[in-house]
């Protein structure tokens, strides 16, 4: 499959480069013109893997081996930029954080190293197979990575740091890695995102606290809004940037935990729940 380099007429182009120039960025019909033509997929037969971190990485080897199997059993098939999640480490970071009045920027950064150690753990075991693990300054060289090794490794939390945003309530960064891993399939143009988790998928409410709760195998990003869940598997944040994507504008969630679930979503398979813009 070859990327197809959109154009604009010269005479257009020209007219809205004059107009980006000498015209304000806060004009929001000069902002919709730059939309006229879609942004190139750079990495169309990609697919996004967030790994966990507490629902996961933070179950050991039991969990983690078996999955790092099947990543490989899938080299070769399917190109795979790798995601992790923080998980209880960086909730305990979080708390002895705002125990000490760290504001939400300081925060970010301390939930940023705990995800890259889980995203340097799953880079070590699969070191034996060529996967590089990266960071965000390295990001222009992935596409050579992943057209060499077939998968990288990348740490999810994107990176704000001290320039993080002020959640509406509180102070816990409310980008962090769920929004990062998502980013990233956006950027790129990636043809899939999974969210590794240890449940089947998206449920009406925490399976592990409510027998009564049901699975949600298909439901659109306003649909989910609309329900105002109390607890939801992924990060609210990333429901609001898929309303304004234009690249990864469905995301999958599957449960790790069972052989074969990874290889099915990576196949396009229907498996677990599938949360998508109308």
């Amino acid at each position: 499959m070859t990327n197809t380099i959109p154009t604009l007429d010269n005479q257009l182009l020209s007219q809205l480069g004059q107009s980006i120039v000498q015209g304000s960025l806060s004009d929001q019909q000069l902002l919709a013109q730059t939309s006229r033509e879609p942004s190139i997929k750079i990495l169309p037969n990609a697919c996004v893997l967030k790994i966990g971190g507490q629902s996961f990485i933070d179950r050991g080897r039991a969990a983690v081996y078996p999955l790092i199997e099947e990543i490989v059993e899938n080299l070769g098939q399917h190109k795979m930029i790798i995601g992790t999640g923080g998980g209880t480490r960086a909730r305990h970071a979080y708390s002895v954080g705002l125990d000490l009045g760290l504001p939400t920027g300081v925060l970010s950064v301390l939930g940023t190293f705990v995800s890259m150690q889980n995203a340097r753990m799953i880079h070590y075991l699969l070191a034996e197979n060529g996967i590089p693990f990266i960071e965000p300054v390295q990001f222009p060289q992935l596409p050579l990575y992943l057209a060499e090794r077939g998968a990288v490794v990348f740490f999810g939390m994107p990176p704000y740091t001290f320039w993080h945003e002020n959640p509406t309530a509180g102070r816990i960064p409310p980008h962090r890695t769920d929004t990062g891993a998502y980013l990233v399939s956006e950027v790129f143009g990636a043809k899939s995102m999974i969210f590794i988790k240890d449940e089947e998928g998206l449920y009406t409410a925490d399976p592990k606290k409510d027998r009564n709760a049901k699975l949600i195998k298909n439901i659109s990003v306003s649909e989910l809004k609309s329900l105002d869940l109390q607890d939801v598997i992924i990060e609210r944040s990333v429901l609001d940037l898929m309303e304004n994507a234009c690249n990864s504008r469905s995301i999958r969630v599957i449960n790790g935990l069972t052989k074969g679930n990874l290889t099915r979503a990576l196949n396009g398979e229907d498996i677990g729940t599938l949360i998508y813009v109308d």
